[in-house]
């Protein structure tokens, strides 16, 4: 198996690193957007073409008031700071999530990234913010429910590959890599649709502690593994 093409990521335990120091919760969170830049120059390094990370769950705005107002001053600097230099790399930025409701400013500096790195093709870093795979799911199947309604498309011409292209990663390949740090093992309602065939990395390590050597040693364990999606394995079928 070679490197995976798409890589996705759930960048979980700041808060809990930060505790084990004695730390506040947003040191955590500003160690973890220092490995995201790490992983970012060491994806490209190793030959990843899309990484998909979980910055903010849709699920996320029930923590305390002042760790939400934390993560948006971060989300902020890390764009204002970091835009450049991503784009000067090839790094191409996509947003996944609902962002009807968030404020006109953070909406504004995604869409600006976006438009920025539209051209570039070194890399595509997707974020997921304020994204949560069961509301994707539904948005996109009220889309398609009023595309009916209109007599755009009839009901029974719906397939998989119809719905897909309504969902948040059109035009984005599944991905082939799920990587969850801290030692929790669950998919935490991300990209439950897309990660239907993925195979799944759980490493022990918080977030902050997360390296290229981890992420090239989960490379390396995705390469011994036997995709089949459904099917029967080489040999299988010989037999």
């Amino acid at each position: 198996m070679t490197t995976p093409a798409h890589v996705a990521i759930i960048m979980d335990g700041n808060g809990r690193w930060a505790k084990a120091r004695g730390l506040p919760r947003v040191a955590g969170h500003k160690a973890g957007v220092e490995a995201l830049r790490h992983t970012v120059r060491a994806a490209a390094e190793l030959g990843i073409s899309w990484l998909t990370v979980y910055a903010f769950s849709s699920e996320n705005w029930s923590r305390p008031k002042s760790e939400v107002a934390d993560l948006m001053g971060l989300l902020r600097i890390f764009i204002r700071r970091d835009l450049a230099d991503l784009h000067k790399s090839g790094v191409r930025v996509r947003i996944i999530g609902d962002r009807t409701s968030l404020q006109p400013d953070i909406r504004g500096l995604l869409e600006e990234a976006e438009v920025l790195t539209a051209g570039n093709t070194s890399l595509t870093l997707v974020i997921a913010f304020n994204y949560g795979g069961r509301d994707e799911i539904a948005r996109a199947a009220q889309q398609l429910a009023e595309a009916v309604k209109r007599g755009e498309i009839a009901s029974e011409d719906i397939t998989p590959e119809l719905f897909a292209e309504h969902l948040d990663t059109a035009g984005i390949p599944d991905p082939d890599l799920v990587i969850r740090t801290s030692g929790e093992i669950r998919l935490s309602n991300f990209l439950p649709w897309q990660s239907a065939y993925s195979e799944l990395i759980f490493q022990p390590c918080y977030w902050p502690d997360f390296t290229r050597e981890h992420l090239a040693e989960a490379l390396r364990e995705y390469t011994g593994r036997e995709r089949r999606f459904g099917g029967l394995a080489a040999c299988d079928v010989a037999l």
